[in-house]
C-alpha cells in the first residue's frame, strides 16, 4: 500500500510507532532523481505487496527528513516496526530496492 498526502507530514513518533515493514521515501516532485526512481520503486513494491510505502515531500526545514539525516533525494528508508533496517540513496536499479525489501521481510 502506498500513501502520499500532500501538505501532511507524519511525525517522527508516528513513524517510530508504525508496525511491520515500511518503505519511507523522501524526495520532491521536481527532483529529476526522484522522478527517475518512481518506476523502480513501483516495480519493487509490486513484488512485495506486504510492505507499506509512505512518500514524504522533503525540503529544507522539514523536521522528519532532518530527524533521519536525509541529505539527498530520493532517500529510501526501510523500517521494521519503526526501526531503520537499511537505507538506499538514489538507487540506480530496481534490484537494489528488491533486495532491500526482501531483507526487510525476513
Amino acid at each position: 500500500m502506498s500513501v502520499s498526502v500532500p501538505g501532511i507530514e507524519p511525525t517522527r513518533a508516528d513513524i517510530d510507532a508504525t508496525p511491520g515493514p515500511l518503505l519511507l521515501e523522501f524526495g520532491t516532485d521536481w527532483c529529476g532523481h526522484c522522478r527517475l526512481a518512481q518506476p523502480l520503486i513501483a516495480e519493487a513494491l509490486a513484488r512485495h505487496p506486504g510492505v507499506h510505502h509512505l512518500r514524504v515531500i522533503d525540503g529544507p526545514g522539514k523536521p522528519l527528513g532532518r530527524s533521519f539525516g536525509v541529505k539527498l533525494w530520493p532517500t529510501l528508508l526501510l523500517l521494521k516496526n519503526g526501526q531503520e533496517a537499511s537505507r538506499l540513496v538514489r538507487p540506480p536499479i530496481v534490484e537494489d530496492i528488491v533486495r532491500a525489501l526482501e531483507a526487510l521481510q525476513r
